[in-house]
């Protein structure tokens, strides 16, 4: 079969032969694996399957069926939708309810984050819109699960809802199409209904703060460190970016969000 390279993606992107993808592999592929391996015994199908690996030594995922962002600077209409939003809510919490069991081995190796704890779940981590997949008006799942790692179930509501708001920076959202600012409290609260969270909106937006100030500083070192990930996102301004968008969260008004 033909391999196809797969558009997208900031670290190496994937090559599908048929029905599967091929990727390298990496330092965390076996913590991932066993991620993915307990959610297909969960009959969770919101996420790749684990296939083995190929005579190259690549790791071989079943492929998501539909359309993806690829390499579009203007993200497509069906990623700023009221019913995506929602859809992408309830897959997180059934998500959560999947994964809520899954106890990793002590010496599991994650790409970001250390090691999981009680209280704690294995979060995706970057279930932003790059990595859906969306099919006949219907959310397929999301695939490269390369971030996964512990975090609390609320970082991992805050960080999705960020991505899908969306929180960033307003001349990054802009950019990738979306104008509507004025409508971000209602879809963030629309967001957290359709999720069935029922605390306060202040703590998830502390979250993104916390989470956004990591990220920034994880891309600047990563950079001083010279891996070639965080030297492209640092070269792209994506840390002066979520810098810029942690401010702009004061201005979202938290009292806007809880009317």
């Amino acid at each position: 079969m033909r391999a196809v390279h797969l558009e997208g993606g900031n670290d190496g992107g994937a090559i599908r032969i048929g029905s599967t993808v091929r990727r390298k592999v990496r330092g965390w592929t076996p913590a991932v694996h066993d991620l993915l391996r307990h959610l297909e015994r969960k009959g969770f199908d919101g996420a790749p399957r684990v296939l083995g690996f190929d005579d190259e030594g690549r790791e071989v995922l079943s492929f998501l069926d539909g359309e993806t962002m690829g390499n579009s600077q203007i993200w497509p209409e069906w990623t700023r939708t009221e019913d995506t939003l929602c859809q992408v809510a309830c897959w997180l919490r059934t998500y959560h309810e999947a994964v809520a069991d899954f106890v990793p081995p002590a010496d599991a190796l994650w790409r970001i984050g250390g090691p999981w704890t009680p209280g704690l779940i294995i979060a995706h981590n970057d279930a932003a819109p790059f990595n859906a997949a969306w099919q006949g008006g219907r959310l397929t799942g999301f695939f490269d699960w390369d971030f996964s790692g512990p975090v609390s179930a609320e970082s991992d509501l805050a960080w999705t809802a960020l991505s899908w708001v969306p929180l960033y920076a307003r001349h990054v959202a802009a950019a990738e199409g979306f104008h509507d600012f004025g409508a971000r409290p209602r879809r963030l609260r629309l967001f957290l209904e359709a999720y069935g969270w029922r605390g306060d909106p202040a703590a998830i937006l502390d979250e993104m703060r916390v989470r956004m100030s990591a990220r920034a500083c994880a891309i600047r070192q990563g950079a001083a460190a010279g891996d070639p990930l965080y030297l492209k996102l640092y070269a792209q301004g994506v840390a002066d970016d979520v810098e810029r968008a942690v401010i702009e969260l004061d201005d979202l008004g938290i009292y806007r969000i809880r009317a």
